[in-house]
């Protein structure tokens, strides 16, 4: 069989565009007596030729209950999946995503970044931080999503899936059948337990956009703030809360920020510079409740040692957990820590995908299943899903991780903090530099460099971190820990990329 391209694909898709929905994306049905959820599109985006004669067509409109396309979960996945659908002139009056949230999918990040600015810093505000913005793309607004043809249903979350029947009902009660559905849920965070004070007035969890504007009226009356968690969450709250001039401290059991990221000493230059902005900190140390004054709104956190942080306003960022749902009962393996998928992220059953960070997909650079909390991978994961799902594009997902923050941004902020990382963070480390304010960390396993972060770096000095982790090029560990600089150190591994190709 010849593989069709992507445009002959369009093309042939658009002459039958009222057609009822084979599940894996084809746009036929086939109403013999093959259930078509026993068929698994397997490698090839298209069946075979004998298949292909059953197929009749049927119209099929947001009139009706079928959708071709269904995505579950409104956050960034989805917009960059529907934005990928629209490149492939196949959302008008097919797509139709499903989200438990008031708007229209946007950029996550900015909520824990620019959303907590102080009111007169100018802090971010929808509908600035809508997708595709955080890639240079077209601002998705909810007007955008009607001009495509995408049917959005916004405050409306699933609550039961029928596999069999390939049906999605809401809570509200709405009946949606689908032919593909996307699982694009994203993750909840993690809370206290309502009896040690974890939903107590004055304490905030955030997630989405409602989280943010409850913390920032809190905010707006708050003298002393308690921030739970050394992670991402604690450090760029933290550093938002410090611009507003409230007494800021941070508690965490590790002995360190960002124990699954940062070293000791690179997490000792990142404390220090916090510390200077009046941000304290309290670690190795676990909570034993949150404590309630007279009129039942937080006024405390209470430590294991006995000792007590006063605190009106808390927040708590101590990880999340993937928001499955009503997916758990249908069969999907989820003991991976997500649903598992496959390189183009499909899940054990024909027709469902998973993306984001609801999804463990394989890792293939390192071999190993992996689920990824970022915004970066939520992004790429939904175009490669869609692109497979709609094409004769069967390539394995290769994902680089990469993670990065960006903290103390406000207006009049004496310095602002920019690091990234890309690879895996195995093997022994090199730091160099003095964060003045250039601070790089490599790994290193085995003569073989396999992951870098660098701090405040240039445009060009950023770029070049995928290209090393991606390449794991064999380095000279003795020179580099010679390296009077950053840049020279960044030099250093620059040629070691030279050396690799030349071999």
């Amino acid at each position: 069989m010849i593989p069709m391209s992507s445009s002959v694909r369009r093309l042939i898709m658009a002459s039958i565009s009222n057609t009822l929905s084979l599940k894996h994306g084809l746009s036929l049905w086939c109403p013999q007596s093959t259930p078509l959820n026993r068929i698994h599109r397997g490698s090839c985006s298209f069946p075979s030729r004998s298949f292909r004669r059953c197929f009749t067509v049927s119209a099929s409109s947001f009139a009706n209950e079928n959708r071709e396309f269904v995505i579950v979960g409104g956050g960034n996945s989805a917009g960059y999946a529907a934005r990928t659908f629209v490149e492939h002139g196949m959302a008008s009056g097919k797509l139709c995503i499903v989200s438990k949230e008031a708007y229209a999918p946007y950029e996550r990040p900015a909520l824990t970044k620019a959303y907590l600015f102080p009111l007169d810093k100018k802090p971010a505000r929808l509908p600035g931080f809508h997708t595709c913005v955080g890639t240079g793309g077209e601002r998705q607004t909810p007007d955008w999503y009607k001009e495509q043809g995408i049917e959005m249903l916004y405050e409306d979350p699933i609550v039961n899936v029928d596999t069999e029947k390939q049906t999605l009902k809401t809570n509200s009660g709405k009946l949606l059948k689908y032919g593909s559905l996307i699982i694009a849920t994203g993750c909840s965070a993690s809370r206290f337990p309502d009896k040690i004070g974890g939903n107590l007035p004055g304490v905030h969890y955030i997630r989405d956009v409602a989280d943010a504007d409850s913390l920032i009226s809190s905010l707006e009356k708050a003298k002393k703030v308690v921030v739970v968690g050394g992670g991402y969450i604690g450090m760029e709250v933290a550093a938002a809360t410090s611009g507003w001039n409230l007494d800021t401290t941070v508690i965490f059991p590790e002995d360190h920020l960002m124990p699954r990221l940062f070293t000791p000493s690179l997490a000792q230059k990142y404390e220090k510079l916090y510390q200077d902005y009046g941000v304290k900190f309290v670690k190795g140390t676990s909570i034993k409740n949150l404590e309630a004054g007279p009129d039942g709104h937080v006024s405390g956190v209470k430590l294991e040692n006995g000792s007590t942080i006063e605190a009106d306003t808390v927040v708590i960022g101590i990880g999340a957990k993937p928001a499955v749902g009503p997916f758990e009962k249908i069969g999907l393996n989820s003991s991976v820590g997500g649903i598992q998928v496959d390189g183009q992220f499909r899940t054990g059953i024909p027709g469902i995908f998973a993306i984001g960070d609801v999804a463990a997909f394989p890792l293939k650079i390192y071999d190993r299943i992996s689920r990824v909390e970022h915004v970066d991978h939520a992004r790429r994961s939904a175009q490669h899903c869609v692109k497979s799902l709609l094409t004769a594009h069967t390539d394995t997902y290769d994902y680089l991780p990469y993670f990065y923050s960006r903290v103390f941004e406000y207006e009049g902020s004496p310095r602002k903090v920019w690091w990234q990382f890309f690879g895996d963070n195995v093997g022994e480390t090199v730091q160099i530099g003095n964060f003045d304010p250039k601070v790089a960390t490599f790994w290193i396993d085995s003569g073989i460099l396999k992951g870098v972060l660098l701090e405040s770096g240039t445009a060009e000095e950023f770029q070049l971190l995928p290209k090393l982790a991606r390449s794991q090029p064999s380095i000279d560990k003795a020179k580099l820990q010679n390296a009077s600089s950053v840049e020279e150190a960044l030099e250093i591994a620059r040629a070691s990329l030279q050396v690799g190709a030349a071999d």
